[in-house]
């Protein structure tokens, strides 16, 4: 009886090199009608000594695998060129790398890539390859980078909760556990190490400020509350909002609620 042990000795496997990537793939229709046409010649030659069945079962199933592994290949190979023309510490996300393959494919070439060291993961389905200094060893993203680059990515706009805002602005030394943003984009959780970064949706008008600084003083004037602002918390508000760029400052003093426009356009230099 036939048994089945190289293919590769039967029928040469023509191979084509793509300009996009450099690596050589199998021409896929060409080697699909060569494959056809010889084994119809092998099935219906009558005097051909071939078990038939059992070879083109085989046969079939080796192709199979030899085209996955090479698509593989080239999955991998196009996931890794992207990734090394990036600056160390880029952030990705398994949908940067769709066009080269579905989701299934890439997230087993990314999770390989991890295993072998090539990359880290970040969180779950985010990844980046991490500079490393000789000190500290690998330099992490932090929860603000990993916020801002889901920003980028979803076309969102963010802004920092009230407790965030205080402690960026130095109007508190307590260091959220949570990091939680409010969005105009999907609400979601995300485990970053042992913290957990949460954006919560909420309605334009709350993400309507423009500027960088005055915004988070509205966040944080809100968060102290009217009657609980004190002169010294004025003062480094003050401080702060003289770094403010003044078109960006006069636009959110004009949406700030009036007793915080009051504290606010103290900052404004005459």
């Amino acid at each position: 009886m036939f048994r089945f042990r190289s293919v590769s000795s039967l029928i040469p496997i023509p191979a084509i090199r793509f300009k996009s990537s450099g690596a050589a793939h199998p021409a896929g229709f060409t080697l699909l009608s060569g494959v056809l046409t010889w084994l119809s010649m092998q099935i219906f030659h009558v005097n051909t000594p071939l078990n038939k069945p059992y070879f083109c079962r085989n046969y079939l199933l080796f192709l199979r695998q030899y085209l996955i592994q090479i698509m593989t290949q080239s999955i991998e190979n196009n996931i890794l060129k992207k990734i090394g023309k990036a600056r160390k510490g880029t952030l990705f996300f398994t949908e940067d790398f769709l066009s080269f393959g579905n989701a299934k494919a890439v997230s087993k070439v990314l999770e390989r890539s991890v295993l072998s060291g090539n990359l880290q993961r970040v969180a779950r389905g985010i990844y980046a390859r991490l500079p490393t200094d000789p000190l500290l060893g690998q330099l992490r993203p932090t929860a603000s980078d990993l916020a801002e680059a889901i920003r980028r990515r979803d076309k969102a706009r963010i802004l920092p909760t009230g407790s965030m805002a205080l402690n960026a602005l130095g109007l508190s030394t307590q260091v959220p556990v949570n990091v939680v943003y409010y969005t105009d984009g999907s609400a979601r959780r995300i485990d970053f190490g042992n913290q957990r970064i949460v954006f919560k949706k909420t309605s334009p008008k709350n993400l309507s400020a423009i500027g960088k600084i005055s915004s988070l003083v509205i966040l944080a004037l809100r968060e102290i509350g009217k009657e609980h602002v004190t002169e010294e918390q004025k003062k480094i508000i003050l401080a702060h909002l003289e770094k403010e760029e003044p078109h960006r400052l006069e636009h959110d003093i004009k949406i700030a609620p009036e007793w915080m426009r009051k504290i606010m356009r103290k900052s404004i230099k005459k």
